[in-house]
């Protein structure tokens, strides 16, 4: 678990995190450099979920040595599936992380909601759905792993 207090913000209690694999965790199919390793970091506090349509069809096999949950989603209406998956979860005790238009709902319903800017670029509705916004994943990921950074942003 993910315990922080963020004062004029909320207290976070993190359970799970939920990300997106295409233009979150990877590009073209390929799972960017760092990232299984600070997902295998990460799954030592949180339960770690991958969710995704698997657009290349690499998920499983980019994934199979990380500590986690792949969830390949149906390609009709990935945004209410992706919502469903983190209601299920239990979303006050989820952050998630993605940068399509499909993952808006999720973004918006979970206690920390990330969007990621890689070379897909994020979708304008993502986009203001997010608590934060990033430019890497790897950034975006070890901010979950220090709380100060949680902290400096999200203060009132």
């Amino acid at each position: 678990m993910i315990d922080v207090e963020i004062p004029g913000y909320t207290r976070l209690k993190l359970e799970h995190l939920v990300l997106d694999y295409n233009g979150t965790l990877a590009v073209d199919g390929q799972c960017l450099a760092g990232v299984k390793e600070r997902l295998r970091s990460l799954a030592e506090k949180l339960a770690v979920h991958v969710i995704t349509a698997d657009t290349f069809g690499r998920v499983q096999a980019e994934m199979q040595d990380v500590p986690c949950q792949v969830t390949i989603m149906p390609k009709e209406n990935q945004d209410a599936g992706k919502l469903n998956y983190v209601q299920r979860l239990g979303s006050r005790r989820t952050v998630s992380m993605g940068n399509g238009r499909n993952d808006r709902l999720m973004l918006e319903a979970c206690a920390l909601g990330i969007a990621v800017i890689l070379k897909e670029g994020v979708a304008g509705q993502t986009l203001l759905a997010a608590d934060a916004v990033f430019t890497d994943v790897i950034s975006a990921l070890e901010f979950l792993e220090k709380p100060l950074r949680m902290t400096a942003t999200l203060r009132s």
